[in-house]
């Protein structure tokens, strides 16, 4: 996935995701934490704002890409590489004003698992920034995501077509200031249904 992941998203990042990843990371700030951070493809979007950025990304050959956009864009901020998979993250509680998540969690052995950890460490005001494809909410679009799934994932690095992502935040503890589910066009047709946005922790009662 790793030598052909840029090229697979182009046509999709040009059309529409390139835009959605800069209008959600406009909002980051304060010390930020990226799981699943890939090849980089919102490494050059992060404002002023942010002042660290750790990128944790368990894959060593998307590391490596990953390593080369870091050396090459030469970011102002300050910037860590981590080689963590998001199930276990290596940091204390509290510890990030803000966790990012983009195309992340359809992917992940153990979403409920990621996002409680998203939940330890995230500050208890911090903000989840996340743009993330699920589950089609029409159903003849649900259906063939069900027949394709087994033979994604197994092309697809994992990749999960049908992951109720909105419930499985809220399962973890999180609701959300704004949310937009949009299609993804110039992706292949199963995986264009979207959802971005900004989560909160849900406070008691």
């Amino acid at each position: 996935m790793a030598a052909i992941y840029d090229r697979f998203m182009r046509a999709g990042e040009e059309a529409c995701v390139g835009a959605w990843r800069q209008q959600l990371l406009a909002n980051a700030r304060g010390r930020v934490l990226e799981i699943g951070a890939g090849t980089g493809l919102n490494l050059g979007r992060y404002p002023h704002s942010v002042t660290e950025l750790v990128l944790s990304e368990p894959d060593p050959n998307m590391r490596r890409k990953l390593e080369g956009r870091v050396h090459d864009l030469r970011p102002a901020v300050t910037v860590e590489i981590v080689g963590a998979e998001a199930e276990r993250l290596p940091f204390p509680d509290a510890s990030f004003d803000m966790v990012v998540s983009t195309l992340v969690l359809c992917s992940v052995k153990d979403p409920a698992q990621v996002l409680r950890e998203v939940r330890r460490v995230l500050q208890p005001h911090g903000r989840f920034l996340f743009l993330e494809h699920v589950a089609d909410e029409d159903p003849h679009r649900l259906a063939w995501q069900r027949r394709i799934e087994p033979v994604w994932k197994r092309v697809a690095g994992n990749c999960h077509l049908q992951r109720r992502t909105c419930m499985s935040m809220r399962e973890a503890g999180f609701s959300f200031e704004r949310i937009e589910r949009e299609r993804m066009t110039e992706a292949l047709p199963f995986v264009r249904s979207t959802i971005r946005g900004t989560a909160v922790l849900s406070l008691p009662g």
